[in-house]
């Protein structure tokens, strides 16, 4: 698409980055993210690729706005208590950003779904809070060869990673994580508690990535992965290197050879 003298304006202070300029801001307009979850990590990170000019993003959450929610869920309201959260993020999108093609589905992302929707966009961003959804996205999009910004935070710990299986020499996600916890809900915010303003660090880091990856500039976050702890103003990066007995991602590698 040609950028208009409205795009031109709205976008202007991104078109001014050399790196991104009139083409890469036509590149964002024409992607599609996929976007688990509309809770702490989500809200900003829907929030900034709608601002950003994403053009189409869809959004997977089954759960209701509730009053808890609103410490940390930046894009819902107190009016929007009750409420889908994939809707009340649509409703916040549609005022944001007209060019912001916006869709809500209020279900669970499964093993019945997962390959269908993750197909069907460029850059998936996990922003759930479990396990279980974890594993599903991450294996989903290793095999549909989708490139994957996850994120995690609880208490006053976050941490960020993006998992690129287009890319051969770079890991998997159970290349560092084998195994799910017995426990699919361990370290969730409800449970543990968390810093609100620690979901928006961290899903304004996972907005940040996914337009890197987007417009393939910068250095990738493929194959590390960032931790922050608050308490101690401590950032680490971390290598991740591919385990060659890994269960899940050895086969297709062998497959691939």
């Amino acid at each position: 698409m040609s950028l208009t003298d409205l795009n031109l304006e709205r976008y202007s202070r991104s078109i001014l980055l050399p790196e991104i300029g009139g083409i890469g801001q036509e590149k964002i307009l024409n992607s599609k993210v996929l976007v688990i979850g509309a809770g702490g990590l989500g809200s900003p990170i829907i929030m900034y690729l709608a601002a950003l000019g994403v053009g189409k993003i869809t959004v997977v959450d089954h759960d209701k706005v509730e009053l808890s929610n609103l410490q940390r869920q930046i894009i819902h309201n107190t009016d929007n208590i009750g409420i889908h959260k994939s809707e009340s993020a649509a409703m916040f999108v549609k005022k944001l950003n007209p060019d912001t093609t916006i869709t809500s589905l209020n279900e669970k992302i499964n093993i019945n779904n997962a390959d269908k929707l993750i197909s069907q966009h460029d850059i998936i961003a996990d922003g759930s809070d479990n396990f279980e959804t974890r594993y599903l996205v991450a294996d989903s999009s290793f095999i549909n060869k989708k490139t994957l910004v996850a994120a995690a935070i609880t208490k006053y710990e976050g941490q960020i990673s993006t998992w690129n299986s287009k890319n051969s020499n770079n890991p998997c996600f159970r290349c560092l994580f084998p195994n799910k916890p017995k426990n699919s809900q361990i370290n969730n915010c409800s449970s543990n508690g968390v810093i609100g303003s620690l979901g928006g660090f961290m899903g304004s880091l996972q907005a940040t990535e996914i337009i890197k990856e987007i417009l393939e500039i910068g250095e990738s976050l493929a194959g590390y992965i960032n931790l922050y702890d608050v308490l101690n103003n401590n950032f680490r990066k971390i290598k991740v290197n591919i385990d060659p007995n890994c269960s899940f991602c050895s086969k297709y590698r062998k497959n691939e050879r």
